[in-house]
């Protein structure tokens, strides 16, 4: 019982429901109207039967006179049929036909009228007709009219099949309504209870889909988009708990030491603020190290992407170029620029020169420590869209480790003597998913080169941003 009252109360079933009584009405409506078309065509081929009658009877009147009419109407009236005839005289007596008198009220005026009338032989006048009494010469009067049984019977049968109809339209329609709310629930159900089993901590599980393609599968190919991304979320908010309880701890307790070895010391001035100046500087790494993750974290959860606007990333690619030109000669080193002009993009134009600032320091620390070194970098039109290149002649990064390497805190052995903290490339290749692109670390032979490709901006009714590229510092670098 309770199964069969959550059927009546699903959405599915009021609706059938809804679309049931607004069928009924229509069907109702229809079949009323033509069930009034038919009796209108009756009564009108009823009453040309009565003209094309009164114009036969008037010619036999013309031709013979009252004798031929009376032989006429006699043997009409002695053959079965809805035909009714009569002739009397002015005062209204009776001379030939099958109705005992003219009915009261029945008009002198030769129109079609609707009366009521007695058949010879019957003691009671509840039969109806169309008539049409006619003026004959010689004052003799002509009554032509035809029974309405025939009416009334068609009449019953279309009402019966109104009823019937909607009867069945009824029974059908609910039976139909059930079985749909039926199946409806039981889809709700199963996706019910995959809702509870992930609110129940069971973050793997998916709505299932049912393969029609239908409002509920698009519903739930939406939700399972939004839940891989609520997982990749957490995985990622997982994994900045885990290295910052793992990585950050070596840098505090440095810091800790140190304090607490300043302490323990009999030292000058002097020497308490170099100690003090060394805890600043552990303090600043860590400060970036965290700014970096926090970044890393706002660009991967979409959030960066409300900042969005069309600039030019050939002229972003160009000034961070021109801001590492000093850096570079520090390093004996020199960066080559190839951008091309109109690389429209849409989207952050602070976190894209953050980005390329992690990479060109990266490319200077690693693949820069020889003389006379150069850095490219480059931008262009792709085949897929806009490829900003940074790349150079160093030791490079093995294929098996090119994957792993995005990954935070992730320093491979030949760099772990190098100050970073292993977040440059996590950052560009989160820059790059919030921009709809990707990070592609390949072979410079030798060396290497790390791309970032990303989508062109839709066409604009205005040009893109000149604004001067913002301000950008170096953030923790990754090999």
């Amino acid at each position: 019982m309770k199964a069969l009252v959550r059927l009546f109360r699903t959405t599915a079933f009021k609706l059938s429901l809804a679309y049931l009584v607004l069928f009924g009405i229509g069907a109702a409506i229809v079949l009323t109207r033509v069930q009034i078309n038919v009796e209108d065509l009756f009564d009108e081929q009823t009453a040309q039967t009565i003209d094309a009658d009164i114009r036969g009877l008037a010619e036999q009147y013309s031709e013979g006179g009252i004798r031929q009419l009376v032989e006429v109407i006699e043997r009409r009236v002695r053959t079965p049929g809805a035909s009714l005839y009569l002739v009397t005289t002015f005062s209204g007596e009776l001379i030939v036909g099958n109705i005992a008198a003219l009915p009261p009220d029945l008009p002198d005026r030769s129109e079609l009228v609707e009366a009521r009338y007695q058949r010879r032989g019957e003691t009671t006048a509840h039969h109806r007709a169309m008539m049409r009494l006619f003026q004959l010469p010689g004052g003799f009067r002509l009554l032509v009219g035809h029974d309405l049984q025939d009416r009334r019977l068609l009449h019953g049968i279309l009402r019966r099949a109104l009823v019937a109809s909607l009867f069945w339209l009824i029974a059908i329609g609910t039976l139909g309504g059930l079985i749909v709310a039926r199946r409806i629930l039981a889809r709700l159900d199963k996706l019910s209870a995959s809702a509870r089993r992930i609110m129940s901590g069971d973050l793997e599980q998916r709505l299932p889909l049912m393969g029609a393609d239908d409002e509920l599968d698009r519903l739930s190919a939406n939700l399972n988009a939004m839940l891989d991304r609520i997982e990749q979320l957490m995985t990622g908010l997982r994994e900045v708990s885990d290295n910052i309880a793992h990585d950050l701890k070596t840098p505090l307790t440095r810091l800790r030491n140190r304090a607490d070895a300043a302490l323990r010391a009999d030292l000058g001035a002097e020497q308490y603020r170099d100690a003090l100046t060394d805890m600043i500087e552990e303090s600043d790494a860590l400060i970036r190290i965290f700014d970096a993750l926090l970044m890393i974290a706002r660009a991967e959860a979409g959030y960066c992407s409300d900042f969005s606007s069309d600039f030019d990333a050939g002229r972003v690619a160009a000034d961070i170029a021109e801001i590492y030109e000093p850096v570079a000669e520090e390093h004996g080193a020199r960066i080559d620029v190839a951008a091309a002009e109109g690389l429209t993009i849409r989207g952050n134009r602070e976190l894209l020169g953050q980005a390329l600032v992690n990479l060109v320091d990266n490319a200077l620390k690693y693949g820069a420590s020889e003389p006379g070194a150069v850095v490219r970098v480059a931008a262009r039109n792709g085949a897929e869209g806009i490829e900003i290149e940074v790349s150079d002649r160093g030791p490079g990064i093995a294929e098996k480790d090119r994957d792993r390497v995005i990954g935070r805190f992730v320093r491979l052995e030949n760099s772990r003597s190098r100050p970073g903290s292993g977040l440059g490339l996590s950052l560009a290749a989160a820059v790059a998913r919030l921009h709809g692109g990707a990070l592609r670390i390949e072979d410079n032979a030798p060396g290497l080169r790390v791309v970032l490709a990303l989508p062109r901006a839709a066409p604009a009714t205005h040009a893109p941003s000149a604004a001067p590229s913002p301000a950008v510092q170096p953030a923790p670098s990754a090999e």
